[in-house]
This record gives C-alpha cells, structure tokens and sequence, in this order.
C-alpha cells in the first residue's frame, strides 16, 4: 500500500508540474502543446500501434509465401500474444524498478528510464550490459531497415533513381528526427503513423480482392524448411516491436496504467495485418518469393502511390522511434543527457545516425534482413531476456510478498506466471532463435551471394538496375 502511495504522489505531481506550465501559456502555445507534448494512456497506445507495424506490412504477405496461410495466420496470432505478454513484464518490472527508486528519494523528472537501467537496479550490472547490448544492437538495425525500406517504397514512384541514391537521401532526411527531444513529443505523429498505416493495409486488402488472382496462381508454401523459419522469425519480428515500451511507458504521466495497452494496439494491429497479407498472398501466392515487398505486385495507380508516400512518411517516424532510445544512451555517455538545449542535444545526436546509415547501404535486403534480425536480436530482446528478469526478479519469496505488481488472477498466481515465461523463454529460444536462427541466416546469405554487399538496386527489374 505504502509503495502505491509513493508512486501516486511523484506521478501525480509530474502531471500538476505539467498543467501549472501550461496555464501560463498563451493559446497558441496551448495548441502546440496539444500537438507536441502527450503522456496520455491514449498517447501511449497510439505510439504503440503505429510503432508495432510499419515497413513489416509490406514483408507479412511474402511471409505468407513462405509459410502458407494457415502458418501465417496462426504465427501471427501466437506471436501477437507472445508480444503482449512479454511487454507485460516490461511494465511490471519498470513499475517495480521505479516504485523502489523513489522510495529512496530518486527524482526523474530530468531522465528518461531506459530498459537497460531498469535491468540494473533490480539484477546488476551484468544483466544491465546484456540488456543493453541486445536492445541498442536491435535498434540500429530496426533503424536500418526503415531507411532500407524508404528506399525500397520510393523506387516504385520514382525508379529514375537506383534505391541506394535514395538510401543517401533519406538518410539525411530522418537524421532531423535528432530534434525530436523524446517521446513525450511524437503525440500528432504516433496518431498520423496510425491512420498512415490503415489505410496501407486496407488499400493492400482491397487491391488484391480487385485484382483477383493471377493466371496460374499458385500457392505452395511451405516449400523448404529454411523459407518456412525465415517466414515465421519475420512474423516474431513484426511483434517484438516493444524494445521501446519502457521509453514509451516513461513518457506517460501515469505509466502504471500501462498493462494492457500493448495488448490492445496488437488486437488493432492484427485487424491490419491478417486481412492485407492473406489477400495479397491470395491474388499473387509464389509470386511473392521474389517479391518482399507487396507494393512491387499491386497496379501503379493514384491509390498505390498515396500507399507508398503514407509509408515513406511513417518509417520517417518509426525511424524516430527506434532511434530516439539510442540517442538517449547517447547522450548519457556524453553526459548531455540532462541538459535543456535542443540543440545541443540535436548535435549530440548526429553521431548515432552515420553507422545507420551505413549499414543500410550495406545490406539493403528489404525482407530478408526482418527475419535476420528477428531470429537473432528480437528474439533475446524482446521476448526471452525480458521473461528471464521477470523470474530471477521475483524469484525470492520476499520479492513476490513486496511486489507493487501482483500476477493476473487468470493465471493462476505466480506459479501459473512462471509456466508461461517458461514457455515463452523455451519456444522462442527452440523455434525462434535456434530454427528461425539457423534459416534467416542463410537465406541472408543467399541475398549476398546472389546480390552482393552494397548492391546497388535490390530486387530491382533487370532493365531498372
């Protein structure tokens, strides 16, 4: 009761701090404010939503191809509750890391929690440097393949460009994303990624139902093991967009009403994704081995290309999002974390963007990178290490007696807890990181071996490249 009481009072401070600014301000500033500044539980589900499926809509139907449509389906709903379930534990374990902190007079109103930090005051450095390791690792490559994907969409409005010449130039556009100072600021965007993303998926959806079927369509998948773990470590992928729940849940005036909420995004996420991804694996089936990306097989049209600007605009965002935790653990090396200038933090940033950059010149496989990354970093990130801390964190009886959060009556107390991390730990660790692993890795390999290393148009028709 008493830690509730503590957490009540800071949070409900954070917000008086906010309204006592606000009621100074002019009307104008108040509307900028509406716009820019967002700690709602609204906010945070808009950014979860829109940062959960982005460029991956694109990728799910080649998915499909891979593993056919019942696996596709069923993936998608496995790792969709898989997903939710571990950032649960995310927001269980950041409640705890900051109920206890402030017990002890701990002020954050100047510094963003990050995962890594929440991993090191309830575990020690060890697991700190783990969790870091994977989750920036993670996010230079979530980072990585929004600008391959900008380069990808781009193409097939303007193909008077090779991809890598657009792979430079927004490249230098997402790297303004420096000045956004966090996540409380990305309340329009998160709901404009949203809409953006809507109408993509349902414009995908239609498209292919008008489309109807190609002649000789075939639908063979699942053909080999390799196509059919690379499809699924995809569809893990496309979940495990939570490596920023604990920036998302900081940002928030009232993060302990965080629970349910990315359940929630991924229940709307999936009336995205299942619909898009069947339909165009229905109109185009194997057609789609050789085409990761699905706009490449719908008819140029006005709705199409609105299609690709929409997403252009939202991996500009979802870039923002996958590097904004990067460019906080940034600026806490530099020790400019704390320092009020935009500016100043803005050029603090730059650094981080160039190795992005770069990497995405250097492997620009739209599709096959998801997997890679999927099988190797998400997996460890996002679902197993997660559901690892949760169980060590609360492993002694005093622990679990003292948590601010108790586990879901549904399940059955904390034993009941325990199984399903377990399970989550054992089928991610078995199917994703060891069989999907083993499959992304050399299909990714075959990307190289076909493509090269900085090839210059990926997938591009013979004529184009």
């Amino acid at each position: 009761m008493a830690s509730e009481k503590v957490e009540t009072v800071i949070a409900g401070n954070y917000v008086e701090m906010d309204r006592e600014e606000g009621s100074s301000k002019s009307t104008k500033s108040k509307f900028s404010k509406f716009l820019w500044d967002g700690g709602s539980v609204y906010d945070a589900w808009f950014s979860c939503a829109s940062n959960q499926v982005a460029q991956v809509l694109l990728t799910l139907p080649y998915s499909f191809s891979q593993l056919g449509l019942l696996s596709g389906i069923l993936f998608q709903l496995l790792y969709g509750l898989m997903g939710s379930w571990t950032a649960y534990l995310i927001s269980v374990l950041y409640v705890e890391y900051r109920t206890r902190k402030e017990r002890e007079k701990v002020d954050f109103r100047n510094h963003v929690i990050q995962w890594f930090e929440v991993l090191d005051g309830l575990l020690g450095k060890h697991w700190r440097n783990v969790g870091l390791l994977f989750n920036c690792t993670f996010l230079v490559f979530g980072s990585v393949i929004q600008l391959i994907a900008c380069a990808s969409n781009i193409y097939y409005i303007n193909d008077n460009l090779d991809k890598r010449t657009w792979t430079y130039i927004f490249g230098a556009c997402c790297a303004t994303t420096v000045f956004v100072p966090s996540f409380h600021n990305y309340r329009i965007w998160s709901f404009l990624g949203l809409v953006m993303t809507s109408y993509t998926a349902w414009y995908m959806t239609i498209a292919s139902l008008i489309h109807g079927q190609i002649e000789g369509v075939k639908h063979s998948g699942p053909t080999t093991m390799v196509l059919y773990f690379t499809g699924a470590t995809n569809i893990l992928y496309t979940f495990g967009g939570h490596a920023v729940t604990v920036e998302i849940m900081h940002a928030m005036w009232k993060p302990q009403k965080f629970k349910l909420i990315y359940l929630v995004a991924t229940l709307y996420v999936l009336t995205l994704t299942l619909p898009s991804a069947s339909a165009v694996y229905w109109a185009f089936g194997d057609l789609l081995l050789t085409h990761s990306n699905a706009l490449s097989l719908l008819p140029k049209n006005g709705f199409r290309d609105t299609a690709v600007i929409l997403m252009l605009i939202h991996q500009f965002i979802t870039f923002g999002f996958a590097c904004t935790p990067l460019y906080f653990v940034w600026e806490k090396f530099l020790r400019v974390h704390d320092t009020k200038s935009v500016l100043k933090r803005a050029l603090a940033r730059l650094p981080v963007v160039i190795p992005i950059w770069f990497l995405a010149i250097i492997f620009p496989f739209f599709g096959p990178i998801n997997s890679t990354v999927g099988s190797l970093l998400v997996s460890f990130t996002v679902y197993i290490i997660p559901s690892l801390a949760h169980m060590v964190t609360f492993s002694s009886a005093s622990a679990r007696e003292n948590a601010v959060e108790r586990p879901p009556p549904f399940l059955g107390g904390w034993a009941g807890l325990y199984c399903a991390n377990i399970f989550v730990v054992v089928w991610v660790l078995v199917v994703g990181f060891g069989f999907g692993g083993w499959a992304s890795t050399l299909n990714f390999i075959r990307q190289i071996d076909s493509f090269g290393l900085f090839t210059k148009c990926y997938q591009c028709p013979p004529h184009k490249a």
